[in-house]
């Protein structure tokens, strides 16, 4: 920085520095006023380049984790809607089982059978509605045709989960469809036929239901994942990106104090070449 003369009047060099010290003040008082307003530390790119762009892509990142943490509670909605549907048709076919354990003994006459018989093809009807209303977004969950269905489970491309329910849970998939149960229970023998047809049935539905449980639980474990990644990359972006309050705060009061006493200086300084006239006196 120059040093004026003030016997040098036609050129104010106190006056310029004084000039200049001013506005390199005010401009920092900008900034951190600014910086006061918004919350941010980095409010153009020419601040910080470098940071700006680190704390975009963080934001990014942590931006698709949240959609990915939403798709997960998604996905465990669909499959919650699949199990509550095969559990309806799990809890029918330990009725069934109930049903044609009873047929099995000779014990009972026709009459009995008869009515078993019309029990379990309304039971059997059901299992078949309940897999036609077990549905998301117009897709059918437990009909066999729910396959290789891929979730996005995190915010990379790659992060992706492939799922399926290939068992078709309707009644003659379960193979308790009218020829293998219903019209077997008139005999003591034919009962006995249908009640592993049943038990078959029973074992295939805890099969899927076992699948389809710890598929949950595995996503349960990925939404915590995803919470804390999310967490702790808006933390390293809030680091990057955000603006301490106190600190911009100190700075804040210390530049208002430097405006003031540069703006006296500069006063100062305009009128200090009047003191050249006294060698005129």
């Amino acid at each position: 920085m120059a040093i004026g003369d003030s016997t040098r009047v036609n050129t104010n060099i106190a006056a310029l520095n004084a000039l200049n010290a001013l506005k390199n003040v005010n401009r920092k008082l900008e900034i951190s006023q600014l910086r006061l307003a918004t919350g941010l530390r980095i409010n153009q790119v020419s601040e910080d380049p470098a940071g700006f762009t680190i704390s975009k892509r963080l934001d990014a990142r942590a931006r698709g984790l949240s959609v990915a943490l939403d798709n997960v509670g998604t996905t465990k909605n669909v499959l919650s809607i699949a199990e509550g549907g095969l559990l309806n048709i799990q809890n029918i076919l330990i009725t069934l089982k109930e049903k044609v354990t009873q047929a099995a003994s000779d014990t009972l006459g026709s009459a009995e059978r008869n009515a078993i018989s019309t029990e379990i093809v309304e039971l059997t009807t059901e299992i078949d509605n309940i897999v036609a209303e077990t549905t998301f977004n117009d897709i059918a969950l437990i009909d066999g045709t729910y396959i290789n269905k891929s979730f996005q489970t995190g915010e990379d491309t790659t992060n992706t989960m492939i799922f399926s329910i290939t068992a078709n849970s309707d009644a003659n998939g379960l193979g308790v469809n009218a020829a293998n149960v219903s019209d077997r229970v008139f005999t003591a023998s034919g009962s006995s036929v249908a009640l592993a047809n049943v038990d078959a049935g029973i074992e295939t539905i805890a099969e899927v239901l076992q699948n389809i449980g710890a598929t949950i639980s595995r996503l349960t474990f990925k939404e915590s994942t995803l919470r804390v990644a999310i967490t702790n990359t808006l933390a390293t972006k809030s680091r990057i990106l955000d603006a301490d309050i106190a600190s911009e705060q100190l700075n804040s009061t210390r530049f208002q104090i430097l405006q003031q006493t540069a703006t006296a200086q500069l006063a100062q300084a305009n009128v200090s070449p009047q003191n050249v006239l006294a060698l005129f006196q």
